[in-house]
């Protein structure tokens, strides 16, 4: 059988997490990231919330969205993308999951102050200001990584 790149996992984790998994054999972990996603989703609203976010009715979004829910689904969606990855070859960079946590941290970081935080006058809500929030939140992973590894290969020098 042929391996799953590292990108395809990945993409095929950003459509739908779950779909990383299975498309790397793992059908009951797959399986059950597919179901957390449709459980979080319901649960909710988020199908409504991004709806009313691209039609531009933020407010409508707010509304609608169950935040005690969708406070769930960063993790479950950035670590079902890194396990896709993990799994999709035999060598994973050390530490690779940093950015994947980095990003499920500020994500969710977004989502708290989606109601709330305004650029000017205007209102990002529940869908636009958490992605924006992942861009800071992959960056700051890379550079916690990049600075690890230093220390860490420091400090094997010195053993």
């Amino acid at each position: 059988m042929r391996k799953t790149t590292k990108l395809e996992a990945v993409l095929w984790s950003v459509a739908l997490p779950g779909f990383g998994q299975l498309l790397n054999g793992q059908l009951i972990k797959g399986l059950t990231f597919i179901f957390l996603e449709f459980l979080i989703n319901t649960k909710s609203s988020f199908n409504n919330a991004i709806l009313y976010s691209f039609l531009g009715q933020i407010n409508k979004a707010i509304e609608v969205v169950n935040y005690q829910w969708l406070m769930f689904y960063p993790c479950v969606y950035m670590f079902a993308m890194y396990d896709a990855y993990k799994y999709s070859t035999k060598n994973t960079p050390y530490l690779s999951f940093l950015p994947f946590v980095g990003g499920a941290y500020t994500v969710t970081v977004g989502l708290m102050y989606s109601s709330k935080l305004h650029f000017g006058e205007v209102l990002l809500g529940p869908i636009w200001l958490p992605i924006i929030f992942l861009v800071p939140g992959l960056i700051l992973g890379f550079i916690v990584r990049y600075l690890l590894m230093k220390c860490l290969k420091g400090i094997n020098e010195y053993s």
